[in-house]
């Protein structure tokens, strides 16, 4: 009778456990559920600039306004969107600089200034601070997003940097968009080498320079800590107007104009780019966190509004760290700039007196 009842308790104890135990498809909603929360509960953060120089209020028409608000703010979202999904940092960086790739309003992609010889010649810059990975491109001119094929050169290469007709036969190995060059011909870009080397004709290159100080402005870029705290940055340009005979920027020299390293944080500048790399701006701000024990804000501060000031650089960066702060300073006029995080909506601005 004891074997009997032990048996029928341990019969019951089976079947009440497979009643109890959830089907493949509540496994799967409940991990659905797990995952969503996980994701939303991570530190993501994207910031992103478009460019720094002479921007005033003044100058610019409420039509101009409101063009580089709606990109910049379409660039934030689409970036953002990548990192709520629950993918890697790097991922939302390219989505975010693609938008801005695309239009003509930045110094980027479509919109890349011309060289002296009336070109277009991009440079464009990602690196992963998990591992400092990096990839870089120099000098290209049919590559239709400059930032892909950096990518593709720091995923698919075993190089950091590839520049001019190497790159971009590497860039269609890998099966990435290439266009004619006349893609990237923008009529406002063309005219502005025009006045340059009107006035150079007349005055010289450093009066011409002086005369039209934006000429050497110009550049987008992104950072962005994804769920699992990982940094990653990029920045994409088209350098200066009427530069010469193969110029390259800080944007592709990794630790000038785009630097990434979770152990501090992500940066990407923009401005004089001479003066960025002389200057190791992207490393030194992530040097001072490291070495000196600095704040983002305060590493960041120093180096754009002290150190590049006094020797003669303007410009500014966007940066990031992995608690999810943000710096964003910048001693010119203006810069196009925002943010967007778990607090709300994307934040835009574009000139020196905005509150961030």
């Amino acid at each position: 009778m004891k074997k009997y009842y032990l048996a029928t308790c341990i019969a019951a104890l089976f079947f009440i456990g497979v009643a109890c135990e959830p089907t493949e498809k509540e496994k799967s909603v409940k991990t659905t559920e797990k995952d969503t929360k996980e994701i939303k509960q991570g530190p993501i953060t994207l910031v992103i600039h478009g460019g720094a120089g002479t921007i005033r209020r003044e100058n610019m028409t409420e039509e101009q306004d409101s063009s580089y608000r709606a990109k910049l703010t379409e660039a934030l979202e689409a970036g953002y969107a990548v990192l709520e999904k629950g993918e890697p940092a790097m991922s939302a960086i390219i989505a975010a600089i693609q938008i801005m790739e695309e239009s003509p309003l930045f110094n980027a992609g479509r919109g890349s200034v011309f060289t002296s010889e009336g070109k277009n010649e991009m440079d464009a810059a990602v690196m992963q601070g998990k591992t400092r990975d990096a990839g870089t491109v120099a000098g290209v001119t049919n590559i239709k997003s400059p930032i892909s094929a950096a990518l593709a050169v720091m995923e698919k290469s075993p190089h950091v940097m590839m520049t001019g007709p190497g790159a971009e036969q590497f860039a269609k190995e890998q099966g990435l968009e290439i266009v004619d060059p006349s893609y990237f011909f923008v009529q406002s870009r063309y005219d502005a080498l025009q006045r340059i080397k009107e006035r150079e004709a007349e005055k010289g290159t450093a009066a011409a320079m002086a005369e039209f100080p934006d000429s050497k402005f110009g550049t987008v870029g992104c950072v962005a800590l994804d769920k699992d705290g990982n940094i990653a940055a990029g920045t994409s340009t088209g350098g200066m107007t009427n530069k010469k005979y193969g110029r390259v920027g800080d944007v592709p020299i990794i630790g000038g104009g785009t630097y990434a390293d979770n152990a501090t944080c992500g940066v990407s500048a923009t401005g004089h780019g001479e003066y960025f790399i002389r200057s190791v701006v992207a490393y030194d701000i992530a040097a001072k966190m490291k070495y000196l024990k600095k704040s983002l804000e305060e590493s960041a501060n120093e180096v754009v509004m002290e150190e590049l000031v006094d020797f003669g650089g303007s410009g500014g960066v966007i940066a990031l760290d992995r608690q999810g702060n943000i710096s964003m300073p910048f001693n010119s006029e203006g810069m196009y700039r925002g943010y967007m995080n778990a607090a709300g909506s994307a934040k835009v601005f574009i000139y020196a007196d905005e509150k961030e």
